[in-house]
C-alpha cells in the first residue's frame, strides 16, 4: 500500500503558493496576448500604440509555454512530494527558494526586453533572428533557477530511499524524479545553445552563428517539453483521479513503468520537427521518426490504466456493461470534469501528434497553422484542464481553505467554456492549415486553395474561439483569487489514492537509476552524436559562431 503523509508543512505550502502566484499572473499575461494575436488575425483589429504582431506573439509563446508551465509544475511536485515522502529539510527548502527567486528575476528579465520590442523573436527564437542579451540572459536565469528546484527534488527522493531502505518509494515522488530528469537532460540542449551560441552573438562577440545547430539544440529540448508539460497530469491522472473517483491505483509497476519509457523514448526525437530541413541524413531523420513513435506505447499503457480504474470503480457501484461506468463517475465535481475532459481532448490531440511526426503527412502540415491548433489541443486544452483540474484542490489545501460549492460549479462552467473556445479556434486552425494556412504569419492575404471569403471565416472564427477563451481564462482567475484569499477557512481534501490489491509487487528494477539514467543517455547519444558530428563538420564556410565549439 501506497503510504500518504498526513498533511504538508507549512513551509513547503508557502514555497508551492509562490510558484502559483507566478503561473496564475503569467496565464492572464499570455492569454490576453493570445486575444489580441487573433483578433489582428482576424483582420477586423489593430494593435495600439505601436504594439507589432510578433512582440505579442513572443511574449504569448513565452510566458504561456515557459513560464505558467515549469512555475506551476515545479509548484505541483512540490507539494505531492511533500505530502507523500515528507517535509523539506530547511537546507533543501532554502535551495528551492533560490531556484524560485533565480527564475522569476529570468522571466522578468526576459520579459522586459519583449515588451520593449527588443526579444520579437518568437517562442522558438530561430536564428537570424536575433533578440536582446537580456532575453538569453532572462531564459538562462528560468533554466538554471529550475535545475536547483529540480536537484531538491532529487535530494529529497534519495533521503527518503535512505530513510526506508527496502521499502518502495511514494508514487507521486517517483515521478516528480521522472518529470525533472525530463527537464533537467532536455534543458542541456538550449542552455547549450543560449550560452554558447546567441548569447556570444547577441554580444557581438561572434559575427555569424551556425543555424543547423542551434536549431538541432533547440529540438533537442523542444519535443521533450511537451512531455514535461504532459509528465503531471499523468502524475494526476494515475494517482489522484482515482481517489477523487473514489477508486485506487489500477497498478503501481505500470504507472512507474509508464513514465519510464515516457523518458527514453521522449528525448532523442528532435529531429521528427526537423524532417524538411537539409543538412541532417535522412536515416538519423527516419530513426528518430521510429523512436517518437515508440511514445505510442505509455501513451496506451495509461489510457488502459485509467478506463480499468473508471470500470473498476463503477462496477463497484453497480454499473454493467462496456460503458456502464460512465453513468457512475462525479461528473459534477470539477476536480474530476476538469481532468477528464482533458484526457478526452488528448485523444484528437495525439492523433494530430503522430501526423506532425510521420515523414510524408507532416509535408502535408508542415509549417502550417494547423501544427499551431495541435499544440493548443495538447498543451493549451489536455494539459492546462488537467492542471486548472489540479488547481481547484491543491490552491485551498495550501492556504488552509475550501472548494465551495459555488467555485466547485463555476469551475465547470469555466471548463465548458474552454473547451468550446479551443473546440472552435483550434478547429479552424486545423482546418485552415489543410488549406495551407502559414504559421507565425499576421498579415498574410495567401488563402491558400480556399477562396477569400471562406479564408476570411476561417480567420474570424479564431478571433471568437480566443475570445472565448479569453472569458475562460477570466473566471479561471476569479476562481485562483478566491481560493487563494476568499475563500472560507478550513480543510481541503489532498487526494492522494492508494493502490489496489490486485495490483501485484512492484520489480525493484523500476528504481534502478543508475540503469535507466544509463539508457537514456545511450539512446541520446546513439541518435544525436554522429549526425550532430556531421553537422559541425559540413558547417557553411565562414560560420565563425563555430570557433565557441
Amino acid at each position: 500500500m501506497m503510504k500518504v503523509m498526513k498533511g504538508i508543512h507549512s513551509a513547503d505550502a508557502k514555497l508551492t503558493m509562490a510558484h502559483m502566484y507566478v503561473a496564475f499572473f503569467a496565464l492572464l499575461i499570455g492569454a490576453t496576448a493570445g486575444l489580441m494575436q487573433t483578433l489582428v488575425r482576424s483582420g477586423k483589429v489593430t494593435l495600439p500604440a505601436g504594439i507589432g504582431y510578433y512582440q505579442i506573439l513572443t511574449l504569448h509563446g513565452v510566458v504561456l509555454g515557459l513560464v505558467l508551465t515549469t512555475f506551476f509544475i515545479l509548484g505541483f511536485l512540490v507539494a505531492t512530494q511533500s505530502k507523500t515522502a515528507g517535509k523539506y529539510s530547511s537546507g533543501e527548502r532554502k535551495w528551492a527558494w533560490a531556484g524560485f527567486w533565480m527564475m522569476t528575476a529570468g522571466v522578468v528579465t526576459t520579459a522586459t526586453f519583449i515588451l520593449l520590442n527588443e526579444a520579437s523573436v518568437l517562442y522558438t527564437f530561430y536564428a537570424p533572428l536575433k533578440a536582446h542579451p537580456g532575453f538569453y540572459i532572462g531564459l538562462a536565469l528560468v533554466i538554471i533557477g529550475s535545475w536547483f528546484v529540480g536537484f531538491v527534488i532529487f535530494h529529497r527522493h534519495a533521503r527518503w530511499r535512505k530513510e526506508n531502505r527496502g521499502e518502495r518509494t511514494p508514487l507521486l515522488s517517483y515521478m516528480a524524479v521522472i518529470t525533472m530528469l525530463m527537464w533537467q537532460i532536455a534543458t542541456l540542449g538550449v542552455a547549450a545553445t543560449v550560452l554558447l551560441q546567441f548569447l556570444p552573438w547577441s554580444l557581438g562577440f561572434t559575427e555569424t552563428i551556425d543555424v543547423l545547430v542551434s536549431r538541432t539544440l533547440f529540438w533537442y529540448f523542444g519535443h521533450p517539453l511537451v512531455y514535461f508539460w504532459l509528465l503531471p497530469a499523468y502524475m494526476a491522472w494515475y494517482a489522484i483521479i482515482p481517489k477523487i473517483v473514489g477508486g485506487k491505483i489500477f497498478s503501481d509497476s505500470l504507472a512507474r513503468l509508464s513514465f519510464i519509457l515516457l523518458l527514453l523514448f521522449s528525448i532523442p526525437v528532435g529531429f521528427h520537427h526537423q524532417l524538411t530541413e537539409p543538412g541532417i541524413d535522412p536515416f538519423w531523420k527516419y530513426l528518430q521518426v521510429v523512436l517518437t513513435f515508440l511514445v505510442v506505447i505509455p501513451s496506451l499503457m495509461t489510457a488502459f490504466s485509467l478506463f480499468a480504474t473508471f470500470e473498476a470503480r463503477g462496477r463497484e457501484l453497480g454499473a454493467k456493461g462496456l460503458f456502464g461506468w460512465l453513468k457512475k463517475m462525479p461528473w459534477k465535481d470539477v476536480r474530476f470534469l476538469a481532468p477528464f475532459i482533458g484526457m478526452v481532448w488528448f485523444i484528437p490531440g495525439g492523433a494530430g501528434g503522430i501526423i506532425n511526426a510521420s515523414n510524408q503527412m507532416n509535408q502535408v502540415v508542415h509549417n502550417t497553422i494547423w501544427v499551431t491548433g495541435h499544440f493548443h489541443l495538447t498543451a493549451a486544452t489536455s494539459v492546462i484542464l488537467t492542471f486548472f483540474g489540479i488547481a481547484y484542490w491543491l490552491i485551498p489545501s495550501m492556504t488552509g481553505r475550501k472548494l465551495t460549492a459555488k467555485m466547485n460549479k463555476w469551475g465547470i462552467i469555466q471548463t465548458i467554456v474552454w473547451s468550446v473556445g479551443m473546440a472552435i479556434m483550434s478547429g479552424a486552425m486545423h482546418w485552415q492549415g489543410l488549406l495551407g494556412g502559414p504559421r507565425r504569419s499576421a498579415y498574410s492575404e495567401y488563402a491558400g486553395n480556399a477562396d477569400t471569403a471562406s479564408w476570411g471565416a476561417y480567420q474570424i472564427a479564431q478571433a471568437i474561439g480566443g475570445s472565448i477563451l479569453f472569458i475562460g481564462m477570466i473566471i479561471m482567475l476569479v476562481i485562483f483569487v478566491n481560493l487563494a484569499f476568499f475563500a472560507p477557512k478550513g480543510k481541503e481534501e489532498f487526494p492522494i489514492a492508494v493502490v489496489g490489491e490486485t495490483s501485484g509487487t512492484t520489480p525493484k528494477v523500476l528504481e534502478n537509476w543508475k540503469l535507466w539514467i544509463g539508457v537514456t543517455v545511450a539512446l541520446i547519444l546513439f541518435a544525436y552524436t554522429i549526425p550532430f558530428i556531421d553537422i559541425i563538420q559540413n558547417a557553411p564556410p565562414g560560420s565563425k559562431g563555430f570557433r565557441l565549439w
